[in-house]
């Protein structure tokens, strides 16, 4: 996706991120049901360089078991870190995260999720709508 494209785009962008396909599209229709477009990677590395081309969106909901290099925990530390902008959800049903695994702006969620625990961090994050996110102060 180029990024003339992304900046087209009228609705909030949120990247999802799993190594399942299922599990990744299962997410991506939820988080696009509450009104993001939804850009989706299947590693951790993969998401990082797609930030790296595109940091214009809002939301990051990221598997912590991705494969490839880095794993969701590291990738929500480095988004925080050079993109504090973005929202960071960290998803995993085998490891639970431990003191210095979350920045400040990243919720956990444990798998298996239900659509309804996804949508409550959604708004966590962004009590004012998607998008939108929570006032820090």
């Amino acid at each position: 996706m180029d990024s003339e494209k992304l900046d087209t785009i009228a609705k909030p962008i949120a990247l999802v991120v799993d190594d399942e396909p299922l599990i990744r599209m299962d997410t991506a229709d939820l988080i696009s049901d509450a009104g993001y477009h939804v850009v989706e990677a299947a590693t951790a590395d993969e998401a990082f360089e797609f930030l790296e081309r595109y940091s214009s969106l809002q939301l990051l909901f990221t598997d912590v078991q991705t494969g490839g290099d880095l794993d969701g925990f590291e990738l929500a530390r480095k988004v925080a870190k050079r993109w504090p902008n973005i929202e960071v959800v960290v998803a995993s049903g085998a490891r639970m995260p431990k003191e210095g695994d979350l920045p400040s702006n990243a919720s956990f969620i444990q798998k298996p999720f239900s659509a309804e625990t996804v949508l409550e961090a959604l708004k966590t994050h962004f009590p004012n709508g998607p998008g939108k996110p929570r006032d820090i102060g």
